[in-house]
C-alpha cells in the first residue's frame, strides 16, 4: 500500500507527558487491497474503530502528541505482536502455542473482520505478511515509541492513551437491569500497564464529562497496553474503548446525528486527561 503507516500531530508546545494513540481508525483501503479481499467496501470496514481519530483529534491542542493509524485494522493489526502470525492464513507461517486471539483469526495480519467474516478466500505468502510488518508495524510502533520515550525524558513519566472503539453489544453481557449501561471501558491489564492514580484520573475525566465508565471487563487491554505499560519504571499505557453508538450509525459506518456533540464532549475530556502529565504537575512516579 502506497499510504503513510501512521501520521503524527505534534502540539505547537508539548506540555504534558502524555501521548494519545488510535491503531485502528486507520481508512486508507487502496483499490489493490479491495481487489483481494473477498468482503464488500463496508464489511470490511466493520472491525475498524471508524472516526475514532476524529475524537481524539484535539490532543495536540491540550499540548500532547497524537499518532494514527494510516492503514486499517483489517490489512494490518498494529495492536498485536509482530510474531502473532496466523498458520491459518499465512502460508509458511510457524505454528506456536495456543493463541486465542490468532485462533479466532486476530492475528497482526487478520484473517477475519467482525463477526468471523474472512477477508480473503486463499491465503497469503509469508514474504507478504513480513513486507507488511516492516512497512506498516515496524514503523508506527518506531513512531510511537519515540514520543513515550520523549515523554519520559522531558517529564519523568510517560501516560500513553490507547484510543478504541466497541461494538454497542460488547456490553450487553455487563450491563445489568436497573443500572445505566457502561459507556467506557478503561483497560489497564488489571493494574499491570498503569498506577491505580493514572487510571483513577482518567475515569474521572470521563465520568465528570457524565459517561459511565467501567474498568477491565470485558476489555482489560491487548498487545499495546502490554508492551508499553511500565508503572513501576513511569510508564504507563491504558486503553480506551467507547461505545461506538454514541456518535455513529455502526450499520451504516457513518456519524450519526450525535456525533458533533459528542465530539466536543470528548474535547473536553482529551484536555482533563491531558492534564494528568502538564509540566506543572508533580511526576506521577512520585505519587
Amino acid at each position: 500500500m502506497s499510504t503513510s503507516a501512521y501520521h503524527l500531530t505534534q502540539p505547537e508546545r508539548r506540555t504534558t507527558s502524555v501521548v494519545f494513540a488510535s491503531p485502528h481508525s486507520g481508512r486508507a483501503y487502496s483499490s489493490a487491497f479491495l481487489r483481494r479481499t473477498a468482503l464488500d467496501e463496508q464489511s470490511v470496514r466493520s472491525s475498524e474503530d471508524a472516526f475514532v481519530d476524529r475524537l481524539f483529534d484535539s490532543a495536540p491542542e491540550a499540548g500532547a502528541p497524537f499518532i494514527k493509524a494510516g492503514v486499517p485494522r483489517a490489512y494490518v493489526d498494529l495492536n498485536r505482536s509482530e510474531d502473532e502470525l496466523d498458520p491459518a492464513l499465512i502460508d509458511g507461517a510457524p505454528r506456536q502455542g495456543h493463541n486465542p486471539r490468532i485462533a479466532s483469526g486476530l492475528g497482526v495480519i487478520p484473517r477475519v473482520v467482525a463477526n468471523g467474516q474472512a477477508i480473503y478466500s486463499g491465503k497469503l505468502s509469508l514474504i507478504e505478511a513480513r513486507n507488511r510488518i516492516e512497512t506498516i508495524w515496524r514503523p508506527y510502533h518506531a513512531a510511537l515509541q519515540a514520543s513515550l520515550d520523549e515523554a519520559h525524558l522531558m517529564f519523568g513519566e510517560a501516560v500513553l492513551i490507547d484510543c478504541h472503539s466497541m461494538p454497542h453489544e460488547a456490553m450487553d453481557q455487563v450491563a445489568r437491569r436497573g443500572i445505566r449501561r457502561p459507556e467506557v471501558v478503561l483497560g489497564d491489564r488489571f493494574g499491570a500497564s498503569a498506577d491505580g492514580a493514572v487510571v483513577d484520573r482518567i475515569e474521572a475525566a470521563f465520568t465528570q464529562a457524565g459517561l459511565v465508565v467501567t474498568r477491565n471487563t470485558p476489555f482489560a487491554g491487548a498487545y499495546i497496553t502490554q508492551a508499553y505499560g511500565r508503572p513501576g519504571r513511569g510508564r504507563h499505557a491504558v486503553q480506551i474503548e467507547i461505545d461506538r453508538a454514541l456518535y455513529m450509525d455502526e450499520r451504516l459506518i457513518r456519524p450519526n446525528r450525535n456525533f458533533d456533540a459528542f465530539r466536543e464532549l470528548m474535547r473536553g475530556v482529551v484536555r482533563e486527561i491531558a492534564e494528568i502529565g502538564r509540566a506543572d504537575a508533580a511526576p506521577l512516579a512520585a505519587e
